[in-house]
């Protein structure tokens, strides 16, 4: 719950529901795959099986959130800003990349079911079946009303800030922006008469005027910033200087309020400067992972769902994080065990950064360390 002068978002990671998940449905993509071991999407199903038990199917659209839409049914949050990790699409004809994501767009009512407000699309997979897949997934996402940021029809629309009205007189607009050391390749990139991602070509001083000036030209009074950022590598708690200045400079030079950071499968390191939240890398949300084994270090398929606070100057009052687990396809509240073990990571990564993690039972919150 939030006072009325106050403003909680819900912002989480990637958001893959395409592949495996996708099979899981009453309607999917065709399985076959072009991946070098896994020539079928089922696989992923049966790889979960194994992992944690039957999978009941077909799913329906609300079966994946699981235990998070109780939690975002108390938390009410302003918006619902997700990182979309796969395209939307029955187009056939992938990128050369090796790994191709793709949901129906019979499915798109799982975005629905969350009531997601706005996904950032700018990311290294939203191309994954080329421009007219790309196209289709704008196409599902408008028709489900959900807004999207990062991506577009020519680089006018993939640059302009998604508008979410948020009640007296504040809107959120949220920034979508993808770097190429995330994995994003460079003719990705929209320009004018060409569809493609908001790519971030460097973390300089001119890619920092650049956004300066999108948010400029239409933000309001008492609007909130959200500079939505898909970053770095799959694996591994470092968190580069050039993102850690570039987070600084969005928030000096920008008007951004939150830099809201993904692409590793993982949460990392929370940072709050100067009264504004930073998250470096958010981790997977949802994803069809569980089985594949590699990086069990990093327990992937532990995950959280971030729930900042702000006054309405866009100030960061309070920031609670709710940990989660996915298991059969599907977010459950995490055991205790996993819990602590998210707690001690986490704020080992924070105090670096100025920042601790509290432990508030079946919750965490971030406070100054």
């Amino acid at each position: 719950m939030h006072e009325p002068h106050e403003l909680t978002l819900f912002l989480c990671g990637d958001v893959m529901t395409g592949r495996g998940v996708d099979q899981a449905f009453a309607r999917s993509c065709p399985p076959h795959l072009h991946e070098s071991y896994v020539t079928s999407a089922v696989e992923y199903l049966r790889l979960a099986e194994r992992a944690n038990g039957p999978i009941p199917r077909p799913i329906d659209h609300a079966y994946v959130w699981g235990d998070a839409l109780d939690v975002l049914d108390q938390a009410r949050p302003a918006a619902r800003i997700i990182n979309l990790e796969t395209t939307i699409t029955t187009h056939d004809d992938p990128y050369p990349k090796g790994i191709n994501y793709r949901m129906h767009p019979a499915n798109v009512g799982v975005l629905a079911a969350a009531r997601i407000d706005c996904c950032n699309l700018a990311t290294n997979h939203v191309l994954d079946w080329g421009e007219d897949g790309l196209l289709e997934t704008l196409e599902a996402l408008a028709g489900a009303g959900i807004r999207v940021a990062g991506a577009g029809r020519d680089v006018a629309s993939a640059t302009s800030p998604a508008i979410i009205p948020a009640g007296a007189g504040t809107r959120i607009l949220v920034v979508g922006l993808g770097a190429q050391d995330s994995g994003i390749p460079r003719d990705w990139a929209a320009d004018r008469s060409t569809p493609g991602v908001a790519l971030l070509a460097d973390f300089s001083d001119r890619s920092v005027a650049a956004i300066a000036e999108v948010v400029d030209t239409a933000k309001r009074a008492g609007d909130v910033v959200v500079a939505s950022i898909h970053w770095g590598p799959n694996w591994g708690y470092e968190v580069p200087p050039l993102h850690r200045r570039f987070a600084h400079a969005l928030i000096d030079h920008a008007g951004v309020h939150i830099v809201h950071g993904h692409s590793s499968h993982h949460p990392k390191a929370i940072e709050v400067y100067r009264g504004r939240p930073i998250l470096y890398g958010c981790g997977d949300f949802l994803n069809d992972y569980e089985g594949i084994r590699g990086y069990e270090e990093f327990r992937g398929d532990l995950t959280l769902m971030y729930l900042p606070t702000l006054d309405r100057t866009g100030r960061l009052t309070r920031f609670e994080l709710v940990p989660l687990r996915i298991r059969r396809l599907r977010l459950e509240h995490a055991s205790a065990p996993d819990r602590e073990w998210l707690h001690a990571t986490l704020d080992r990564e924070c105090r670096p950064f100025g920042t601790r993690i509290v432990d508030r039972g079946s919750r965490l919150a971030v406070e100054p360390a």
